[in-house]
């Protein structure tokens, strides 16, 4: 009779991530990203404990859409007042906010529980290629080859 193996969470070694996401596609770069934060890479993944690593985001202002989608894809949200939904284009948002693509594309990805409000704080978005983590030495991102078929 085989037990189940679940994380427990002083057990876990939390590593960090360096990702440049200058020239990276947004989408494929932000899966890669909820998953590292949720832990999905590693053999220990336990979907009830938070039990993945830390992300440091750089050159987040630098990210790629494809197509037309600087223009025609709308961020939307409400102030709950009567008139009050705003509506901005990802060009005029990563121009207000650089890292809020970023952000956003992440936060979709991750479980919409309190368990995923935990698991976004460990990412930390820069717009620039400065970042205030060097001590805690970041590894390099694990990207895949960006070209199809390889």
């Amino acid at each position: 009779m085989s037990d189940t193996y679940f994380a427990k969470k002083g057990e876990l070694v939390r590593k960090w991530y360096l990702v440049d996401a200058e020239g990276q596609t947004l989408g494929r770069l932000a899966t890669r990203i909820a998953m590292v934060l949720m832990g999905k890479h590693k053999p220990v993944f336990t979907p009830h404990t938070e039990s993945g690593d830390f992300v440091i985001v750089v050159n987040a202002g630098k990210v790629n859409l494809t197509g037309k989608k600087w223009t025609d894809k709308i961020y939307s949200h409400h102030t709950q007042y009567p008139g009050g939904l705003r509506q901005e284009a990802a060009k005029d948002l990563v121009a207000r906010k650089p890292g809020a693509l970023i952000e956003k594309a992440v936060r979709g990805m991750l479980p919409k529980t309190k368990l995923g409000d935990r698991m976004i704080t460990k990412m930390k978005v820069y717009a620039g290629p400065k970042h205030p983590h060097e001590a805690q030495q970041p590894a390099p991102f694990p990207l895949p080859d960006t070209k199809r078929g390889a």
